[in-house]
């Protein structure tokens, strides 16, 4: 395997002491998924990363990043020495950033960072190697994690940054020095730490700062805040680029049909028609996907290649990724789950429903004969004095009705409850364990089942007991199948 730091090329770029000479082929700040042969980078974060060093080690690390010899570390350890260990890990970045020539793309927005950047992923990668984080790292050690993964000869590399408070977002964007950079969307998102959606909007901009000489802007022009994105674009002194419905786009959802497994996008790309589609339902995805299209563009690839290799995208999961389940194998009963679980704020859950009041559910298989779309909804967090006002504002979506049966996990999720027609309610429970300990009372076969929150508010854990649902259906009528799940499970455990 190439190497991808050597310990002499780290010391040049951190300024540290290397105890030895080693290679790493990779870095790690997390030893229960470090590889043999990587850098082990000793953070400090709940739990202090130098109490885990000899672990690294012995679980074949190739050296650990310290800021001093922690104790039961052998006397021959290879160690990188430096006075703070998270600002050696920006040093690495930097470095890493520095010796390739590949084109760099910022991704931020108060709603589908994540999924944009694996939108991103799929199409760069048909056309040159590319390099994004594998996990949903934007924030201060993220960034510079990703930046001190990527390989020399990248071609292309996308970087997440997200932001939970004000002044986080621009030494990110430097520090990944960016190329393009693209907005996803400014919605009410951390309003504990902002006090507007413009303040959002000129946080999230600040991502323009870290673009190059003559870099690309890329951000929707369809929003109240657009004009505050246009200027932080022109101060940068980038080439702004807009994407939206509204007929001033540079780049314009034309029509956008949700379908049970698709998204079909018809748009005009700089007045150009273009039909693309990605595999999931969702305008929120439509519109994400038109602006990862405009990234294409300003990259000069090829459109057609570009727009093919979205078709192929589907959802990381937890944000929107939809399953079948089957209940009896038999009987061949199921029931269809939409798992975005893994956030929520307004924005993202007038999306989720939409997606779910889309879908069609099946009739006359299971004991309630009517197929149902079926949601449950937590929590969404950090929304600041106007909470309670934000959650009940849900229940002025316009096709609210199409939904059969609304349950709710979470104290801010009771006042969106009250407001539903009696016939619409199903339950309501502080906590998602409520809900997760009887899954089966929850669907009947036929139904869609939309999970959504934020993630503190776990219904994850919702998630996984309706998913469980069909591998106790396999493993009742398939012995076979129950003996290969115990070694899954065992070997997971080990």
């Amino acid at each position: 395997m190439t190497p991808l730091w050597t310990s002499a090329d780290a010391v040049t770029a951190t300024g540290g002491r290397s105890t030895a000479t080693w290679t790493a082929t990779g870095v790690s700040i997390d030893t229960r998924t470090i590889q043999p042969g990587d850098l082990f980078v000793a953070l400090k974060d709940i739990r202090d990363g130098h109490d885990f060093v000899a672990m690294a080690l012995a679980k074949g690390a190739a050296a650990a990043l310290v800021s001093h010899i922690p104790d039961g570390t052998p006397a021959d350890a290879p160690l990188l020495i430096v006075p703070d260990v998270l600002a050696a890990l920006e040093q690495l970045g930097a470095a890493a950033r520095a010796r390739t020539r590949a084109k760099v793309i910022g991704v931020t927005g108060s709603v589908g960072k994540t999924s944009t950047k694996e939108m991103l992923r799929r199409i760069l990668s048909g056309q040159g190697r590319t390099h994004a984080a594998e996990a949903s790292y934007n924030n201060h050690w993220g960034v510079p994690l990703t930046l001190a993964r990527m390989p020399a000869d990248t071609d292309y590399a996308v970087i997440e940054i997200g932001m939970n408070h004000p002044g986080e977002i621009a030494p990110l964007a430097r520090l990944a020095d960016l190329d393009v950079a693209l907005i996803t969307i400014v919605a009410a998102a951390h309003l504990e730490a902002f006090n507007s959606l413009e303040d959002i909007a000129r946080e999230k901009a600040a991502i323009f700062e870290g673009l190059r000489p003559h870099g690309v802007a890329i951000f929707p022009g369809d929003q109240s805040i657009t004009p505050i994105l246009l200027d932080a674009a022109i101060e940068a002194g980038a080439t702004p680029i807009t994407f939206g419905a509204n007929e001033d786009a540079d780049y314009r959802l034309t029509q956008v049909k949700l379908c049970d497994t698709a998204t079909i996008v018809q748009a005009t790309r700089r007045g150009i028609p273009s039909l693309f589609k990605v595999l999931t339902p969702g305008r929120h995805f439509a519109a994400n996907g038109l602006g990862a299209l405009a990234v294409a563009d300003a990259l000069h690839l090829d459109p057609m290649i570009a727009a093919s290799d979205l078709g192929r995208w589907q959802p990381p999961a937890g944000r929107g990724t939809r399953e079948h389940i089957t209940l009896d194998i038999v009987e061949e009963t199921s029931f269809d789950l939409i798992d975005d679980a893994f956030n929520a704020n307004p924005a993202s859950m007038a999306a989720a429903l939409d997606v779910l009041i889309a879908a069609t559910p099946q009739d006359g298989v299971g004991r309630v004969g009517k197929g149902r779309r079926i949601a449950i909804l937590g929590d969404m967090l950090e929304l600041g004095p106007t909470e309670i006002a934000l959650h009940q504002a849900i229940a002025n979506h316009p096709h609210l009705s199409e939904i059969t049966l609304i349950h709710c996990v979470g104290p801010r999720m009771k006042s969106f409850y009250a407001e539903l027609p009696r016939a619409q309610r199903g339950e309501w429970v502080p906590d998602a364990r409520d809900l997760a300990a009887r899954p089966r009372s929850l669907i009947d076969a036929g139904d869609i089942v939309l999970v959504k929150g934020s993630k503190g508010i776990k219904v994850s854990l919702i998630v996984d007991a309706l998913r469980k649902l069909g591998q106790a259906a396999l493993q009742a009528k398939d012995p076979e199948a129950k003996n290969a799940a115990h070694q899954d499970a065992t070997q997971g455990e080990a």
